[in-house]
């Protein structure tokens, strides 16, 4: 039976939030057992308080935002942010992709621009888990779209879970352009969300080279999950040029840096 407005779903909602701030984490077993309902309302329940920004969701649960120093952003805000520099590194990305090639884009702003980057482009197939890059694909008649399946996070568009993972497994990538949060020695690359972390590091097991795409405030920051180690990358791209210890560990494990040149290119 469905809960009815501001009753059970309500309250039921309220002690869950209570708990995870006592606890720092909840799991769906526990929510199952602690308030008696189905594994689907559970579920249900932190995605409601996942959209209002309440909890980080987990594969398993949910952490309390309050836990954590960093926060997610929406695809929107994050678009107002570094626009030309995001445009600078999508432009530099969008020439390393040739004709006949199978790219993978992660969700993301940067990504999104190399989308747009690709859109008079031919002979490419684009492999994302993205629906808003996906969309901005969808009147390119020269390129062939592949959409992985699963459930969206609707703060940045992205398709994850088992339904995506099962999709993964069939599909052979030659580049992969990765969208992150995170860049530093120490954590590596790093992204808010534990369900993207896991589908990103399956779609890197699928890509011959993976590329990260990132702009100059994620180097030296590390975000809540990590995806993989710096020396899984094969190269990436960013506006301006790497601290010295991240150049000099770059080079020892022979990782490509990148750096965009900012002038748009009708101006060069």
């Amino acid at each position: 039976m469905n809960d009815t407005p501001s009753s059970k779903g309500d309250i039921r909602r309220t002690q869950m939030m209570n708990l995870l701030k006592q606890q720092g984490k909840i799991t769906i077993t526990e929510i199952i057992e602690r308030f008696d309902v189905s594994e689907a309302t559970a579920r249900r329940d932190l995605d409601l308080l996942d959209r209002k920004g309440e909890l980080i969701r987990t594969i398993g649960g949910a952490l309390y935002e309050g836990m954590s120093t960093v926060r997610e952003v929406a695809f929107s805000e994050k678009s107002q942010k570094l626009w030309l520099e995001k445009e600078a590194v999508a432009r530099k990305a969008s020439e390393l992709i040739e004709e006949g090639d199978s790219i993978c884009l992660s969700g993301g702003t940067t990504t999104y621009l190399i989308a747009k980057q690709l859109k008079s482009r031919q002979g490419i197939t684009v492999v994302t888990n993205a629906v808003n890059i996906a969309m901005e694909l969808a009147d390119s008649e020269g390129i062939q779209v592949v959409v992985i399946g699963g459930v969206m996070r609707a703060k940045n568009f992205e398709l994850c879970g088992p339904l995506a993972e099962k999709t993964i497994e069939h599909i052979n990538i030659g580049k992969m352009f990765l969208g992150i949060d995170g860049f530093n020695i120490q954590q590596g690359i790093s992204t808010y969300s534990e369900l993207e972390a896991q589908t990103a590091r399956m779609l890197m097991n699928r890509a011959l080279q993976t590329i990260a795409v990132l702009d100059h405030t994620k180097v030296g920051k590390a975000s809540l999950f990590s995806i993989a180690p710096l020396t899984s990358l094969y190269g990436c791209i960013c506006d301006k040029p790497f601290d010295e210890p991240t150049t000099a560990y770059m080079n020892e494990h022979g990782i490509q840096a990148i750096i965009a040149d900012q002038t748009p290119a009708i101006l060069r």
